[in-house]
């Protein structure tokens, strides 16, 4: 099914009206341009920063008529621990920091794939990751530099895709909106600017006051150029990464939690902070015009002026709410808690880890986030398979054939080595020696430890003929 076609549906399924394909693009994009789901893009990402919202606080009270107002003279401490910043970091570092392995039997292919799937591109794909914990999703964009096939990160933010199927399998086309700076003179402007993907190349557009123009300062292009001839991928150059299958983002799951950390934090600063030249004062017998003017006196010199009458003795009182440090920290530990398991992380103090821990204690530790990067691994895999498609069609434009590959994913959890040494050895005979070695909590890439091993026999080998030639009697 063509792109058009999709409009075309699209269309005869609601007014029957006479739309055109820029029109549809424009009436899609600013609906995406202020959807739920991109500002919750936009969230996660400013979360996972340290833009919180809890830097919009401000300490309020009831003022004159009854109207709640700001109240300036108070202290308004804003404090941001980012629980999920951290939970963000930990949840894409123990999938993809650690080198995945790129597995085939034609060991020609596997060495053409070194140059593609580089430290490079395993950095990019580690910030992939992060898009999909913050965003739902993350992307690639396949293209050519220097003769050699790359991928581009693209900003979730930035991409609206045109899906032909409701399951997200099969992509239509997609618009890319971002926003580039220029100066005018000598004032700083902005422009959005837009770029439609299709099977027939990219198109160059500007998008201003909700209209999609050509773009002037460039002009429509095929994907590749091959042996000087313009030439478009038979797939839309997209790979779609997803954390899970609904493409939910990880804030809509610790949102509320790590808001309400924030605010407990920031408000026990200020109760701590409150002194008597912000704490509610009783004034007895005061001497002076008004209130305004006491708190001044007050403020300015830190002393206060009363006097005695028939009636009563002047004088000051204070009213203040005891503060309860073990409720807060109470609180913070159960808020905190809250978080690593709604969003499911693991906590590195945990009481597990004292003393010396077993392997069993270490795996109930990380089950929560193991069980998340399960889906989260099963999705990256799919992608990865269309990835290869783009690699497999770039190497066949150097007449290489392919062959099937397979990823494996090393995790990035905390074990017992001696335990998983020694399980290791005891597995000797039972499994294959490839297996063991894989398994080897020291091993960093098992086919290059094997082929050391093999190395090594050899070489003991030789040396043991060395010195004892073949036909040499032995003994005395």
């Amino acid at each position: 099914m063509s792109f058009m076609d999709v409009i075309r549906f699209i269309i005869r399924r609601g007014a029957q009206s006479s739309m055109s394909e820029m029109e549809f693009l424009e009436a899609e994009l600013k609906a995406w341009m202020t959807s739920d789901k991109r500002r919750a893009m936009l969230m996660g990402k400013a979360y996972a920063a340290g833009d919180h919202d809890i830097q919009l606080k401000t300490r309020r009270a009831i003022g004159e008529g009854g109207k709640v107002t700001t109240v300036r003279n108070l202290p308004n401490n804003i404090i941001i621990d980012n629980q999920y910043g951290k939970l963000v970091n930990q949840k894409a570092a123990y999938l993809l920091a650690k080198p995945f392995e790129v597995k085939t039997e034609n060991k020609g292919f596997g060495e053409l794939l070194k140059p593609v799937f580089n430290q490079r591109f395993r950095r990019t794909l580690k910030t992939v990751g992060e898009d999909c914990l913050n965003a739902g999703v993350g992307y690639l964009y396949p293209y050519f530099a220097e003769n050699e096939l790359r991928f581009r990160r693209f900003n979730p933010e930035e991409i609206l895709p045109f899906w032909a199927d409701d399951m997200h399998e099969e992509l239509a086309a997609f618009l890319r909106v971002y926003t580039v700076q220029y100066y005018e003179g000598h004032t700083l402007k902005e422009s959005v600017k837009a770029q439609y993907f299709t099977k027939e190349g990219i198109r160059y557009l500007t998008f201003d006051s909700g209209k999609l123009l050509p773009d002037v300062e460039a002009e429509d292009a095929a994907y590749l150029e091959v042996n000087g001839a313009p030439m478009n991928w038979e797939k839309i150059p997209l790979i779609v990464f997803r954390a899970n299958s609904e493409e939910r983002p990880l804030i809509s799951r610790v949102k509320s939690l790590q808001d309400a950390l924030n605010t407990l934090l920031s408000t026990f600063a200020d109760n701590m902070q409150e002194d008597p030249r912000t704490t509610i004062l009783v004034i007895h017998n005061y001497d002076g015009e008004d209130l305004g003017g006491f708190r001044r006196n007050l403020a300015a010199y830190g002393a206060v002026k009363v006097r005695d009458t028939e009636s009563g003795k002047g004088g000051v009182d204070t009213l203040t709410v005891e503060v309860n440090a073990q409720n807060f920290e109470l609180v913070l530990r159960l808020l905190k808690r809250a978080i690593i398991e709604n969003g499911c992380g693991f906590d590195a103090k945990d009481d597990r880890l004292s003393n010396n821990p077993n392997q069993m204690n270490i795996q109930s530790m990380y089950s929560d986030v193991d069980l998340d990067a399960n889906d989260m691994e099963l999705e990256f895999q799919a992608a990865m398979e269309r990835l290869m498609w783009f690699v497999v069609v770039a190497l066949r434009l150097k007449n290489v054939e392919s062959s099937d590959v397979e990823f494996v994913f090393n995790r990035d959890i905390l074990i017992n080595e001696a335990e998983a040494i020694a399980d290791c050895r005891d597995s000797a005979g039972v499994i294959s020696r490839e297996t063991i070695v894989a398994n080897h909590p020291w091993t960093k890439d098992t086919k290059a430890e094997l082929e050391r091993l093999k190395k090594e026999r050899e070489e003991e080998a030789a040396e043991m003929q060395g010195a004892y030639p073949v036909g040499e009697e032995h003994g005395a």
